[in-house]
């Protein structure tokens, strides 16, 4: 009786996930849309105007400012949208319903009831729950909105569990980038989501990041590389979607929404921080850094690397990346928050060691890491890295608390910046981890500069990053993995619960690399 019962229990959830699998929907077919590019820069916007006159004193280069505080990467992004006149292009992984999140909805919105033309272009795993106020804010006549990768089904976690089911390829890849351009005179791209966290605005945990401001031709590059993936198979307008034209949500529900939010923050931090900090200003009057160089590299994955063959062949960032690695003379520091080098990548710093130069690396702890499963993979290199002697430190969960790093407010932390120097005069800064997903999965971007002063001003913030107050460092002693900090030494993974050390083990035994 009891095999019969196990028998027919199975045999009914096997034909509950066929009618299922049966009923759900599938992705419409994409239609051949026109192609459309981002507008040029002209000389009647406010951009155009102060940054116009910066280009001509500095020809045939570009201008880069570097961004390593949540609140400066808030301001910049809310002071160019609001200065935009012609054109605004939005790219990003997640978009989050928070207070931060919220107020650029808020000022993207301003904008195109002022005549700006708005691109949006979101990665869809985010954006699946926001399907209905992102289809109201579609129906604005000046805003566009598009999505990578798109499921199938718009509503439901059931449902999107089966949508997984039935196109995992597909839909394991991601699109990673992050790139906001402000009439294709402005751009600011590298490691930040839109979210509190990233703007060190949340209560709870908040991530260590690292992006740039750029002026002058890396902009216009910053734009063909938006187009291309605007234009690519691989991107929907959100309007032909499932269910989109049944979204009962209007834009003036969104609008009033969003007006509600922004005058709860007229107060507070960040309204003064905003008050304070005129990006746009400061760059015009000379009070903030720029560096002007003409040796740049910005590289982005094609929109399709899934379907192309050969790891340098699918990641365009690794295959930049992997040559300025290898002839590294002297020095490599390296910030990534998910760190999974595998067997090849293990070689090639203990290899570089080897030859005389010194490798270091600051990566996330399991307590700091908001994906556990990630430092099991991580975890399976540790040992031979640090024995090939390789410098690990791994960032405390509450780094910052005491010594307020530049990166870091004064809650918990995490490490989410992705970045890389290379014999003090080169420096990357980008949306790319040095890790399995972001070499074959995950679309990815990022930046290159030859500047000495750049990377010098980088690297000085790496060693306040890693201070024993905010980081722990590895070492290999008397045949065992130890932690040290101001407080000594540990043999034990510190702070971390019981649960993520599980979920860690697990992956490690697992061997799930390719997917994290």
């Amino acid at each position: 009786m009891r095999i019969v019962f196990e028998c027919g229990l199975r045999a009914g959830w096997l034909l509950i996930l066929f009618v299922l699998l049966s009923a759900c929907s599938s992705l419409p077919e994409r239609p051949l849309l026109s192609e459309q590019f981002a507008l040029p820069t002209g000389t009647s916007t406010t951009l155009d105007r102060e940054i116009a006159p910066m280009e001509v004193s500095h020809p045939e280069r570009s201008g880069f400012v570097m961004l390593d505080e949540g609140r400066k990467a808030f301001a910049a992004r809310v002071q160019v949208t609001r200065v935009a006149e012609r054109s605004l292009d939005v790219q990003t992984y997640i978009w989050h319903n928070d207070g931060t999140g919220l107020f650029l909805a808020h000022e993207v919105l301003a904008a195109a009831d002022r005549g700006v033309r708005v691109r949006m272009l979101l990665d869809d795993i985010d954006s699946r729950a926001k399907h209905d106020p992102l289809v109201a804010l579609d129906r604005h006549p000046n805003i566009e909105i598009r999505l990578f990768n798109p499921l199938a089904s718009r509503r439901g976690k059931l449902t999107a569990v089966v949508d997984f089911f039935r196109s995992f390829h597909r839909l394991n890849h991601r699109m990673h980038i992050k790139n906001w351009v402000a009439d294709n005179r402005v751009a600011i791209a590298g490691g930040r989501n839109v979210g509190d966290e990233y703007f060190t605005a949340s209560e709870d945990t908040n991530f260590a990041d690292f992006e740039l401001m750029m002026l002058g031709p890396v902009v216009r590059d910053a734009s063909s590389q938006f187009d291309r993936y605007w234009n690519s198979s691989e991107v929907y307008p959100i309007e032909l979607l499932n269910g989109s034209d049944k979204v009962k949500v209007t834009l003036e529900d969104v609008r009033t929404r969003l007006a509600d939010v922004a005058e709860q923050n007229r107060q507070g931090a960040y309204a003064d921080a905003l008050r304070s900090d005129d990006a746009v200003q400061r760059l015009a009057r000379g009070e903030e850094r720029i560096y002007w160089l003409d040796d740049y590299q910005l590289v982005a994955d094609a929109p399709n690397k899934i379907e192309l063959e050969g790891i340098l062949e699918k990641s365009a960032v690794l295959s930049l990346l992997l040559p300025v690695l290898q002839n590294a003379r002297h020095d490599v520091v390296i910030v990534s928050p998910y760190f999974v080098p595998g067997k090849e990548g293990t070689e090639l710093l203990v290899g570089l060691v080897q030859k005389g130069v010194r490798v270091r690396l600051l990566t996330n702890s399991l307590a700091a890491n908001d994906v556990a499963a990630v430092h099991g993979g991580y975890s399976r290199y540790r040992k031979t890295l640090v024995q090939g002697g390789v410098q690990i430190w791994e960032l405390k969960p509450s780094a910052g608390a005491a010594t307020k790093p530049s990166m870091l407010g004064s809650s918990g932390a995490s490490l989410h910046a992705k970045a890389l120097t290379v014999d003090g005069e080169r420096l990357f800064v980008g949306s790319y981890n040095l890790d399995p997903r972001s070499t074959a999965l995950n679309a990815e971007m990022g930046v290159l500069v030859h500047s000495v002063e750049m990377t010098g001003e980088f690297n000085s913030g790496f060693e306040q990053q890693v201070d024993v107050h905010n980081a722990w460092k590895v070492e290999w002693i008397d045949g065992e993995l130890h932690w040290r900090d101001e407080q000594g030494l540990s043999s034990r993974e510190p702070v971390a619960s019981r649960w993520r050390q599980f979920q860690a083990w697990l992956a490690r035994v697992l061997r799930v690399d390719p997917l994290l």
